[in-house]
């Protein structure tokens, strides 16, 4: 028997329970089937239609909560929190990558330079989901100077938490283990072959998944195939997800102010409330760069995810394409009304 408070069950969640259900969390998605956790245990049970009744939910996800009669699962519960990309390819849907978290962990290795710009995609979506970031950088037995590496993702990842972990030697792992309390869940996310399932297999103390070398090109290699929910020993739960090779924000754009809060901070010193900082006078942002205080590099990270979002924005709510279409309409009337230019 587990205790459902140990699967990070809630108590204001039993008044979402349909009469005659009981609670169950689920640990893998699978076609027509879920692998669930109740407090008698791990059972396979079959999603109703009920779990796909909201489009925007876009169906259950591992870490949500479902509503059990029988053997099929016949609800979804409210969700507290949700790492959600849009899909990869052409489509603009949600894809919901874990729900009802406490913590992601966005992991990437210390083999090489840092690679600033995709943590900070990864931090910008992590902030949207409603959960805490922190930063795993793994690796660090491979690294020749961890201290470097771990202050250079520090200065751009703002007010998270940056640890250096290496799971081979087991440096770094009780740092992280104290941040996986009993009952919290976590999520790891990042690209394949940073060490994902290699850090699972260290924080379980066991082999739980299967790990691969490192292709001789340098890219990773996928070795988790679907999102599970793991039981710690220490009582936390974790979720293994798959290398992405695709992380599309959707339609967020609070997310990226919240890992650019240095940007957006400067944005308000800028003499235009809709300056679009590309040489208007009295730019904070402009000074900010010429005087060194801002890396173009991560201003220029900042503007393509916040053009990102605003197209996605566009592609799935109907009212801001109206807004936009008004806005544009605007631009160009005030422009055509503009007094011709002598000749």
């Amino acid at each position: 028997m587990t205790p459902l408070p140990a699967l990070g069950w809630r108590p204001e969640l039993a008044a979402q329970l349909p009469a005659g259900t009981a609670p169950a969390r689920v640990v893998r998605v699978d076609r027509g089937r879920l692998g669930v956790l109740t407090g008698d245990g791990e059972r396979r049970v079959h999603p109703g239609a009920g779990l796909y009744a909201d489009a925007a939910l876009g169906g259950p996800a591992v870490g949500d909560w479902v509503a059990l009669r029988d053997e099929l699962a016949v609800a979804l519960l409210p969700r507290t929190s949700a790492f959600v990309r849009t899909g990869a390819g052409r489509s603009s849907a949600a894809q919901v990558v874990a729900a009802n978290l406490d913590l992601v962990l966005v992991v990437d290795a210390l083999t090489a330079d840092p690679r600033l710009r995709r943590v900070e995609r990864y931090l910008a979506v992590a902030w949207s989901s409603g959960a805490t970031p922190v930063v795993v950088l793994t690796k660090a037995d491979l690294c020749d100077d961890v201290v470097a590496g771990v202050e250079a993702v520090r200065e751009d990842a703002l007010g998270v938490d940056v640890l250096a972990v290496s799971s081979p030697t087991g440096e770094g792992i009780a740092a992280l283990r104290a941040l996986l309390a009993p009952g919290r869940t976590a999520a790891m996310v990042g690209p394949s072959g940073v060490g994902k399932s290699s850090l699972l297999n260290a924080l379980a103390g066991e082999p739980v998944a299967g790990t691969r070398e490192i292709r001789e090109d340098g890219r990773g290699r996928h070795t988790t195939t679907a999102r599970e929910l793991q039981l710690l020993p220490g009582g936390a739960l974790l979720i293994d997800t798959p290398g992405m090779r695709e992380l599309a924000l959707y339609d967020d754009a609070a997310g990226v102010e919240a890992a650019y809060a240095d940007v957006a901070d400067l944005a308000l010193d800028c003499r235009f409330r809709d300056c679009a900082h590309g040489g208007e006078p009295g730019c904070g942002v402009a000074a900010a760069l010429d005087d060194g205080r801002l890396d173009p590099a991560r201003f220029r990270g900042w503007r393509k995810l916040q053009a990102e979002a605003h197209r996605q924005r566009l592609r799935v709510d109907a009212r801001a394409r109206a807004e936009e279409r008004a806005r544009l309409r605007s631009l160009h009337r005030s422009r055509r009304d503009l007094p011709s230019r002598p000749r």
